[in-house]
């Protein structure tokens, strides 16, 4: 996976914003935590102009996060996103997801893809553009 040429650098995932109202995150193999989240949040708004937008996301692997930063990141999707579509070798966001919603249900409308067709076609009844 290579990021495309007009992206912005972000610690956790790179972003592209593109003009269907999705924003495209290529994840980085880091270790989340409350703090890099909260930075990532700030940087999602400013791209996006603070408007929740439905997020498309190229997974990798990358550490565990604690359950206090896993319990904040459930709690800002919905502040940020209006659905998640989740592209990854097969397992890996179904690990993902399990590790994040043992317990709930996601706060938006989350679906994992290996193919990033698919996922976009999914997430363009969420945009709002």
């Amino acid at each position: 996976m290579t990021q495309p040429e007009h992206f912005i650098e972000g610690e956790i995932a790179d972003y592209r914003y593109d003009e269907s109202g999705i924003l495209y995150a290529y994840s980085k193999s880091i270790k989340r935590t409350v703090s890099n989240i909260s930075s990532n949040i700030s940087l999602v708004k400013k791209i996006t102009a603070d408007k929740k937008v439905p997020l498309l996301i190229y997974l990798c692997n990358s550490p565990v996060p604690d359950k206090e930063t896993r319990k904040f990141s459930t709690e800002q999707l919905p502040n940020v996103y209006t659905a998640m579509a989740m592209v990854a070798k097969p397992g890996l966001s179904q690990l993902i997801m399990s590790i994040l919603f043992k317990f709930q249900k996601p706060p938006i409308p989350m679906k994992s893809f290996t193919n990033d067709v698919k996922a976009k076609d999914w997430l363009l009844q969420f945009t709002t553009t």
